[in-house]
């Protein structure tokens, strides 16, 4: 590779990983609004977990949506549309947290998920094809790494304001009835304004700067190359190994939100304060970081990313199993090593998934991001079983037959309709 090829591929990567540093803040930050809105909003736990639901379902809504749109705009002004959307998502928080309305909430959060759609519909298969399709979970874990940074950062700049004295706050609602309780809670609900108004103001001004600045442009022929297997299908669905990662992803997707979104719900349960236990998904991103690490220095060099994926997958089922049967420190240790184990899963699929697709590339990635409504799914189904049982803990089984789904597409389902199995 010549000296400018490389400065250009590292000039992309760079770019891309300040996208995905935003993509890590503001789908982390949900880890904290959800005890948030809970409280200020006065919900049970099934109805916090719509926050998921709202920003994971925009995924699926738009996806596809965004293919056409980058058509038209091209990567680098599609970035700017998108980060522009997610401003406009957040200023949506302003007068959702002034009128207490969790409705506009959720539309503020679909919205930000919609503009993320767009983001991630361009990042993903960019990141893909600057390089060997063998060592693709390399370069998305450097990605990753910029993500989950971003989303430790997320879960204690946000928590510390949203959730600060949250037991106290708690207790002392219990003692109040009628106007006194509205104006303690409309305070509560106050906190989430300047923090979302300077988000928004970040979110416009970065639209203004990649609009402007000269970026390099990822051609139709660079992620559209034909393959032997593309040339002879007329149809995105002649593709099964897609349709199954499509899938993959869906599950992925669910248990992973569930394991960050639902770890402060998990400490009260375990006993811990709401003060105490609304740093815990801090534990999960800390642990995909080493397991992004991992990625880095183990693939392809000493395991493929195929392999990596089968037997983390099967440690992911042990931890559920280990975390359900636990109790205490031994409990929040095996779920926070969740982040470890899931660290391999995107990146994984999502090569595995798209590789052979040729000029449906495009098509194939944004079907892929469809599967990140798992998010939206997974995790207030979660909420439900939980209270139907009664049991927080017990309920973590749901994740179970989810990982058993990726554990076939990393042995069998990733070769399905490519060669003979």
């Amino acid at each position: 590779m010549s000296e400018n090829k490389k400065a250009s591929v590292s000039y992309q990567i760079a770019i891309i990983g300040v996208l995905f540093f935003i993509f890590g803040f503001i789908t982390w930050a949900n880890g904290s609004l959800i005890p948030y809105l809970k409280i200020a909003c006065e919900l049970s736990s099934t109805q916090s977990y719509y926050v998921a639901s709202a920003f994971f379902a925009a995924y699926f809504i738009m996806a596809i949506p965004s293919s056409l749109i980058l058509k038209k705009t091209g990567f680098k002004n599609g970035m700017s549309l998108g980060l522009f959307v997610m401003a406009l998502g957040a200023l949506l928080f302003i007068p959702a947290a002034q009128t207490r309305t969790y409705n506009l909430f959720l539309l503020g959060l679909f919205i930000i998920g919609t503009g993320l759609a767009l983001l991630q519909t361009a990042a993903n298969p960019f990141v893909t094809v600057l390089g060997p399709i063998e060592s693709a979970a390399q370069r998305i874990s450097i990605m990753g790494i910029c993500n989950k940074i971003a989303g430790i950062c997320a879960i204690y700049v946000l928590g510390s304001i949203t959730l600060k004295d949250a037991d106290g706050i708690q207790a002392k609602l219990l003692t109040l009835t009628g106007a006194a309780k509205a104006t303690e809670l409309d305070a509560l609900a106050a906190r989430v304004i300047q923090p979302y108004m300077i988000l928004a103001s970040i979110l416009a001004v970065l639209a203004v700067i990649i609009y402007f600045i000269k970026m390099p442009e990822v051609h139709e022929e660079e992620t559209n190359v034909d393959s032997e297997l593309s040339k002879s299908k007329s149809s995105i669905f002649q593709f099964p190994h897609l349709l199954l990662g499509a899938l993959a992803i869906f599950f992925y997707v669910g248990v992973e939100v569930i394991s960050y979104d639902t770890f402060a719900g998990f400490g009260e349960h375990l006993g811990y304060k709401l003060d105490v236990a609304r740093n815990f998904a801090t534990y999960t991103g800390y642990a995909l970081l080493a397991g992004y690490i991992f990625n880095i220095v183990a693939i392809p060099s000493f395991i493929s990313q195929q392999k990596a994926m089968f037997w983390l997958t099967i440690l992911s089922m042990v931890l559920v199993i280990l975390s359900v049967f636990t109790t205490g420190k031994t409990a929040v240790v095996c779920f926070m090593l969740l982040g470890f184990s899931n660290a391999i899963m995107w990146p994984a699929i999502w090569p595995l998934a798209i590789d052979g697709l040729g000029k449906f590339t495009k098509l194939g990635s944004a079907l892929l991001i469809m599967g990140i409504v798992g998010g939206a799914i997974l995790p207030p189904l979660y909420g439900k079983i939980s209270e139907l049982i009664n049991n927080k803990q017990m309920a973590y089984l749901i994740m179970i037959p989810a990982y058993l789904f990726i554990l076939y597409y990393a042995m069998v389902g990733h070769k399905v309709g490519r060669e003979k199995v």
